[in-house]
């Protein structure tokens, strides 16, 4: 379970809360990029977070799962795999973009996986693999939690979080054109999970390339960081 937010009144801000249950997971602070990486078969994954380019990297668990977005063959690329590839600045939002039009992005075996990534202009692409994906230019906000928006509420599922979606809706459009990292907080705390259990809530303002998060609901705890991009080498410029 998670809740992705996406505002642009006034200033873009970034909401994010990774709820995630029986998973190791670390923080990972580094001066390109914050990173939440999930620690799977020996390794650490850099699956969420932002990076000094403004750009927003998140993953959801999608329900009810939807063979459809299984792998086809090894010429596809998996959400997974490209995440972070964006992430770490191997590729970018309109390469991705490309991908998603090939139809070359795919979730993992047995689980799908969906995603809603922003750029430093607010622009967001929500992707379900095998299922669709929408670009939307600068909108006034966007809200992605677990459950697939080129469905909606058409196939339910316990784990879906429409209430959760509902709630972010709802303070969206009640916050207005002033919401700030404050009023982006606190959507995320009304979110929050104890079940399966939000461990990590991040805001990020990619005018300012300012990461601001906190650890297991401690909302009192808020720590702060802000990111660099390396200049482009003047000579592959000319």
């Amino acid at each position: 379970m998670c809740t992705s937010i996406v505002s642009n009144r006034g200033s873009t801000l970034v909401g994010w809360n990774l709820d995630i249950l029986d998973m190791e997971y670390r923080v990972t602070v580094l001066e390109e990029y914050l990173s939440i990486d999930i620690h799977d078969n020996g390794q650490w994954l850099p699956l969420f977070g932002a990076n000094g380019r403004g750009e927003f990297i998140n993953m959801p668990t999608c329900w009810p799962y939807d063979r459809r977005s299984d792998p086809l063959g090894p010429y596809e690329r998996t959400l997974p795999q490209t995440n972070m590839d964006l992430l770490l600045g191997r590729t970018t939002f309109q390469e991705v973009r490309q991908y998603l039009g090939q139809g070359r992005i795919c979730s993992l075996p047995g689980v799908t996986y969906q995603a809603q990534l922003s750029d430093r202009e607010g622009n967001v692409l929500q992707i379900v693999p095998g299922q669709g994906y929408a670009y939307k230019e600068r909108p006034r906000y966007s809200v992605m939690t677990n459950f697939s928006p080129f469905k909606g509420r058409s196939e339910e599922h316990p784990w879906m979080g429409w209430d959760r979606y509902q709630t972010a809706v709802k303070m969206l459009e009640e916050a207005g054109d002033g919401l700030d990292v404050p009023g982006c907080f606190a959507i995320l705390k009304a979110t929050a999970q104890t079940v399966c259990p939000t461990v990590v809530s991040m805001v990020f303002d990619p005018g300012e390339n300012r990461v601001c998060w906190c650890e297991d609901r401690r909302w009192d705890r808020i720590e702060e960081h802000t990111l660099k991009w390396p200049e482009p080498d003047k000579e592959e410029i000319t």
